[in-house]
């Protein structure tokens, strides 16, 4: 065969094949994703990413302590505020004073206990006194334990004993006109809850009821030098007569 002419057969068709895959392979692909533009903190160069993290944790360091003084100045007396209440007092007032008084009247450092007792119509016509029932200990021992309590036994009692409080004097006055509905309310609760738990009070008929409260101070920790005195103040309140739709057991 003559040395210029072309060579064809099977090399020449094996050429071919492969000259078209390594044009495939040279195309660009269409088909993977495409990463999205970055935003926010992230689009910014690295000097400036710095600058901005550092801002956000003064803003952050700043909001954390003001937040810290305000909770200072509502929360009850503690030794911070004993040894640094003169900086605190000039970081809050008078800009961001707040008179929420939201750790009043200062539950951890006292326990205040409802107590009542009753005179009750026995069906043999005699008067009988009960003794002192604490129903803040049943309402206690009824949340002990108990992993969704009733909204009643946590509140009911202590809102209403509050409530009598804030609108009566030492002298168990009433102050302003909602003192005598704070007594009826508190009244009502009392004697529905003796009628529910007292023997005595579920035989007769309660005529009379006399509350009273018992505010025992919280010990301090042992490392504490704070010494309190763990007797219980009692506050006796007059007797209350029981209305006739009450003694009827209205209420229970």
């Amino acid at each position: 065969m003559p040395a210029s002419e072309p060579r064809t057969g099977v090399a020449g068709a094996e050429a071919e094949p492969r000259a078209g895959v390594v044009a495939a392979e040279a195309e660009p692909r269409t088909g993977g994703a495409v990463p999205r533009p970055r935003t926010g903190v992230a689009a910014l160069s690295p000097r400036y990413q710095v600058v901005a993290a550092l801002a956000l944790a003064v803003i952050a360091v700043a909001a954390g302590v003001h937040l810290l003084m305000v909770f200072l100045t509502l929360a009850p007396s503690n030794t911070v505020t004993k040894q640094h209440g003169k900086a605190i007092e000039e970081w809050v007032y008078p800009e961001f004073e707040q008179n929420w008084k939201l750790f009043a009247p200062n539950p951890l450092q006292q326990n205040i206990a409802v107590q009542v007792r009753a005179e009750v119509r026995m069906p043999d016509g005699g008067l009988l006194t009960t003794g002192w029932t604490d129903l803040s200990a049943q309402d206690g021992a009824a949340i002990d334990g108990n992993l969704a309590p009733s909204h009643t036994q946590q509140n009911l009692l202590r809102r209403a004993w509050d409530f009598f409080a804030a609108t009566h004097g030492a002298d168990n006055r009433a102050i302003g006109l909602r003192g005598s509905l704070s007594e009826q309310y508190l009244r009502r609760i009392v004697v529905m809850r003796l009628y529910r738990s007292d023997p005595s009070s579920r035989e007769g008929v309660i005529q009379r009821v006399q509350v009273r409260s018992s505010t025992t101070h919280v010990q301090p920790p042992p490392w504490s030098r704070e010494r309190v005195s763990d007797k219980p103040v009692y506050r006796l309140l007059p007797w209350w007569s029981v209305t006739s739709d009450e003694a009827a057991g209205g209420v229970r």
